[in-house]
């Protein structure tokens, strides 16, 4: 269960994927005596996108960010480059068990769950690799109420997260719901009640602009609407990274006349240049690039490689020039929209049909690449995100130099699903 990333071979590769007859045909070559349902990493891709993703920070160390890969092995293989640093799990469950090997994980979100509280607790080692996110002094409360100072085998490190949204003129308010701490005199206030906490240590800072990272400038549709569109979002990123610059730079100034910051946590795949960019922070994390959803199709600042694939079967052909491939329906999470849908990218000239989309047991497809699929033929498909994909298969094959020559599976193939 071992991948081996070779960056300097990226540099140098050509990118197989830009070629669409050359790099699917080649999967289904090397995957032929596998009957799908079949999940593939490509090696070359994923040392692309590791690489470019390590040049869009300039120089700014890369914490991976798990819940956007779900697969041990390519993490480790990620953290085995230089430049790359810790891990920013999505659950204090999964932090646990990846701390048995990594000595650096910090939990994204606030927790509730009681049980692994209690466990983090009681363990020093674990105490020393685990950082949890606290926004509010509510989540100190419910940590002492679980396991009180006295239960405790030593101090427990926690973070501060920022709320990192952005107040548009015309807009509203832009960036997801995460933190009540916006200001930074609020920062301050909740870092001095941190350090009156008994038992808990501050050691760093979080901050997601979920509206740069996670929103393209180059959105789908007409070529006008593009256009209109990308304007548009180009500006409001440009703003908000400039008044996010300026707020965290504060607010990490205040915080640190309380506690002496271990690190600032920032950005995201999409936002790697502008979060780099900014004085205060020192890492940056990320882990969508390196298996490159279809999402990111709509950046224009970078494209990444499809380096997460699947495949699924032809099971019926209701009429010639159409096929139905058996399941389908792994749609995204997010704002309900075809975006949160598959895409299907092999064959060339294949559609889903509009009154059944992706589908829980069937997705029928049609178009000139669906009239030459046959029953027992496959397509292939690429998730609009990228470790939710991990969530419908064991195993990944990984694919390089046109063979399989690694299966390392998933989360959900060594019996984890965390959330």
């Amino acid at each position: 269960m071992t991948i081996t990333i070779g960056l300097e071979a990226a540099a140098g590769a050509p990118a197989v994927w830009r070629d669409e007859q050359r790099y699917w045909r080649g999967l289904t070559a090397a995957t032929a005596h596998l009957d799908p349902p079949v999940a593939v990493i490509g090696l070359e891709a994923l040392a692309h996108n590791a690489r470019s993703m390590l040049d869009r920070a300039h120089g700014r160390p890369i914490r991976v960010a798990s819940k956007s890969i779900r697969v041990r092995a390519v993490q480790d293989a990620v953290l085995a480059l230089p430049g790359y640093a810790g891990v920013l799990a999505y659950t204090l469950a999964e932090a646990l068990w990846l701390a048995e090997t990594v000595d650096d994980v910090v939990v994204g979100y606030p927790t509730a769950d009681r049980e692994a509280l209690r466990r983090l607790v009681a363990d020093e080692r674990l105490l020393v690799r685990v950082t949890l996110m606290v926004d509010s002094t509510a989540h100190l409360d419910l940590l002492d109420a679980t396991a009180p100072v006295a239960s405790r085998a030593g101090e427990v490190r926690v973070a501060l997260e920022l709320d990192a949204s952005y107040q548009a003129p015309a807009l509203g308010r832009l960036g997801v719901w995460r933190s009540p701490v916006h200001t930074p005199a609020e920062a301050h206030s909740l870092a001095v009640a941190i350090a009156r906490r008994p038992g808990v240590r501050l050691v760093g800072m979080m901050a997601y602009e979920s509206q740069i990272a996670g929103v393209g400038d180059r959105p789908s549709g007409s070529r006008l609407r593009s256009a209109v569109m990308g304007r548009v979002i180009g500006r409001m990123q440009t703003a908000s990274s400039a008044e996010l610059a300026e707020r965290r730079g504060a607010a990490v100034e205040a915080v640190r006349t309380v506690a002496p910051l271990e690190f600032v946590n920032g950005g995201g795949t999409g936002s790697l240049e502008s979060t780099s960019a900014d004085p205060s922070v020192t890492e940056i994390a990320a882990g969508s690039g390196l298996f490159g959803g279809h999402l990111f199709d709509t950046y224009s600042r970078f494209q990444p490689a499809p380096a997460a694939v699947f495949a699924l079967p032809v099971v019926r052909k209701p009429t010639p020039r159409m096929a139905t491939l058996l399941g389908g329906g792994w749609v995204a999470s997010g704002p309900p929209a075809l975006d949160r849908l598959p895409e299907i990218v092999w064959p060339l000239g294949t559609r889903m049909q509009a009154r059944e989309m992706a589908g829980e047991v069937q997705t029928p497809l049609s178009g000139r690449g669906a009239a030459a699929l046959a029953v027992g033929d496959r397509a292939w498909l690429r998730h609009t995100k990228s470790g939710e994909l991990s969530e419908h298969v064991n195993e990944f094959q990984v694919v390089s130099g046109g063979d399989v020559v690694d299966v390392v599976p998933s989360y959900r193939g060594e019996g984890k699903a965390f959330l």
